[in-house]
C-alpha cells in the first residue's frame, strides 16, 4: 500500500466530532425552577455593560427547547456535545443542598443526549459563578475550590453512572485576564496584576473536582484552557520580551502547572507569586486526561509605552483578514497548527488533546430563511486543515469541536455576534440550520466513511 503523501495531512479514523454551547449563553430561564442569582446576572444589570442592553433572557430558550436542541445534534451526525451545566441552578446560593428540579433536568437532557447517540461532554463551570460564592471572595479564594468540589459532588452523584467524560472549567484564563484583571467580563473587576491568585484558585478547583469525578466513574477528564499563539508586532528586543511576558500570563502559567507541574517563574518579571500551599502542585499536575484547548486568534503584541501600568499592547495583526469581533480577532489557521507544534515541543509527553473551542462571528440578519455563511465555511475548514497538519507533525489531537451549535447570547457583546451553524431568530426561537451546519455534517459523514486516516 502505497504511504500517505507527508504535504497532503490526514485526520485519524477514530478522530471525534463536536460542538458546544455553554449554559447562561443559551438556556434563558434565568429565574426559573429555583435557579439561583449569578454574576452574570449581576454584571449585565451595570449600565452600558452589555452592547446591546440585552439580558441574556429567553436567548434560545434551551431550557425548555432541549427536544430541538438534541435534533440538531443528531442531525449533524456527532460523536458528543458539550454543554455546561448552572452552578446556580444547582446551588443557588453556592452552599447546601441540590436543587432537585435543576439536576432533574439535566438527567433529562442528558438521557436525551444517550438516546440519539451522542456522547454528554459537560463543563461544571463556563464562567456562571454564585453571586454569594464571589460575594465570598471569588476565584481570589482558597475556599472557593472547596466550594467548586462541593458543587461538583452534587453533580456527579446525579449524573455520574451515565455522564463519563467531563470538563470542569472553562477557560480559566479568561476569567483571570477579562474577568478579574481589566474586568470586561464578570465580576468586573480590574485587580491587572493582582488578579493573578484566581490562576491557581481555579486549577486548584479543578483538580479538586477531578478527585471527585474519578471517585464517581469519570474515565475523561480535562479542561479546556482558552489558548493563543503570541506574535511580536516588531523583531526587536523589547517587542519580543512583550510578546513573552504575555505568552506567559495567557499561556504558559494555566498550561505548565498542568504539563509540568510547575508555574513559569513570575517574580523575575516582578510579578507575585502564586499562592501554593504543600500538595497543590502534584494534585494540578495529575488532573488531567486530556489536554483541553479552545482557540479562536493569534495575539499580536508590542512593547507599551513608558509608564504603562502593563508592558505590552495588544495590536492588529498585520495582513490577516478578521471576523465580526474586528481587529481583536485576526484569522489565521497556521497559528493554531503552529501553536499545536510548539506546545507539543515543550511537552513531548503531552496528553491527548481535545480542541474545546474553535468558531467565528459574522454578520447576519436578525431573521433569517437560510444562511448561505461561506466566510464560516472557509474558517472552519482553515483551523480543521491546520489539525490535521498538526496531527501530521505528531500532536495527539483527537477530538475537535465548533464553537458554538446556536447562535447564542455572546456574553458582553449580547446579541450582536452569532457564532451559530444554527441561526437562531431570539424573537420567537426559531432555529435554521446554516449552511455551516450542512457543510459539517457533511465533512463528518465524509470522513467517518473512509473507515481510514483520512486526506482532509
Amino acid at each position: 500500500m502505497m504511504s500517505p503523501d507527508p504535504f497532503r495531512p490526514v485526520l485519524p479514523a477514530d478522530f471525534r466530532w463536536s460542538a458546544a454551547t455553554s449554559g447562561f449563553q443559551v438556556e434563558g430561564s434565568r429565574t426559573a425552577d429555583g435557579r439561583g442569582r449569578s454574576i452574570w446576572d449581576d454584571f449585565l444589570e451595570a449600565p452600558g455593560a452589555i452592547k446591546d442592553g440585552s439580558t441574556a433572557d429567553p436567548s434560545c430558550d434551551s431550557y425548555r427547547r432541549t427536544e430541538d436542541d438534541v435534533a440538531l445534534l443528531a442531525g449533524l451526525g456527532l460523536d458528543r456535545y458539550r454543554f455546561s451545566i448552572q452552578w446556580a441552578r444547582i446551588q443557588p446560593e453556592g452552599k447546601g443542598p441540590a436543587n432537585t428540579i435543576a439536576l432533574d433536568h439535566y438527567s433529562r437532557f442528558v438521557d436525551a443526549l444517550l438516546a440519539a447517540g451522542v456522547t454528554p461532554f459537560p463543563t461544571l463551570f463556563h464562567w456562571e459563578m454564585p453571586s454569594a460564592v464571589e460575594a465570598s471572595g471569588g476565584w481570589l479564594s482558597r475556599d472557593t475550590a472547596e466550594r467548586f468540589a462541593e458543587y461538583t459532588a452534587l453533580v456527579a452523584e446525579r449524573l455520574g453512572d451515565r455522564v463519563k467524560h467531563w470538563y470542569t472549567l472553562n477557560e480559566p484564563a479568561m476569567t483571570t485576564l477579562q474577568g478579574y484583571a481589566v474586568g470586561t467580563l464578570a465580576p468586573g473587576k480590574q485587580l491587572l496584576f493582582e488578579a493573578l491568585p484566581s490562576v491557581h484558585h481555579q486549577l486548584l478547583a479543578h483538580a479538586r473536582a477531578v478527585q471527585v469525578l474519578r471517585a464517581s466513574g469519570g474515565v475523561q477528564l480535562g479542561l479546556p484552557n482558552n489558548h493563543t499563539r503570541v506574535l511580536p508586532l516588531h523583531d526587536t528586543t523589547e517587542d519580543q520580551q512583550a510578546a513573552g511576558i504575555y505568552d506567559l500570563i495567557h499561556n504558559r502559567i494555566f498550561s505548565e502547572p498542568l504539563l509540568a507541574g510547575n508555574y513559569p517563574d513570575l517574580e523575575s518579571l516582578g510579578l507575585p507569586a502564586m499562592p501554593v500551599q504543600d500538595g497543590d502542585l502534584a494534585a494540578i499536575a495529575g488532573s488531567i486526561d486530556f489536554y483541553g484547548i479552545n482557540f479562536y486568534n493569534p495575539t499580536t503584541v508590542t512593547a507599551a509605552a513608558a509608564g504603562s501600568p502593563i508592558p505590552f499592547d495588544i495590536v492588529p495583526t498585520p495582513g490577516a483578514p478578521v471576523t465580526d469581533f474586528g481587529p481583536e480577532w485576526p484569522i489565521m489557521p497556521s497559528a493554531l497548527r503552529d501553536f499545536l507544534i510548539e506546545l507539543h515541543a515543550a511537552h513531548p509527553q503531552l496528553p491527548p488533546v481535545i480542541i474545546g473551542e474553535n468558531g467565528a462571528a459574522f454578520a447576519e440578519p436578525a431573521r433569517a430563511g437560510y444562511v448561505q455563511d461561506d466566510d464560516r465555511i472557509e474558517y472552519l475548514s482553515g483551523h480543521i486543515s491546520a489539525i490535521a497538519e498538526a496531527i501530521s507533525a505528531g500532536v495527539p489531537v483527537q477530538e475537535y469541536t465548533v464553537w458554538s451549535l446556536l447562535d447564542n447570547w455572546e456574553w458582553a457583546e449580547g446579541y450582536t455576534q452569532r457564532f451559530g451553524l444554527v441561526h437562531v431568530d431570539f424573537d420567537t426561537g426559531t432555529r435554521t440550520p446554516k449552511a455551516s451546519y450542512h457543510w459539517y455534517r457533511e465533512l463528518i459523514a465524509r470522513l467517518r466513511g473512509t473507515g481510514s486516516a483520512s486526506r482532509f
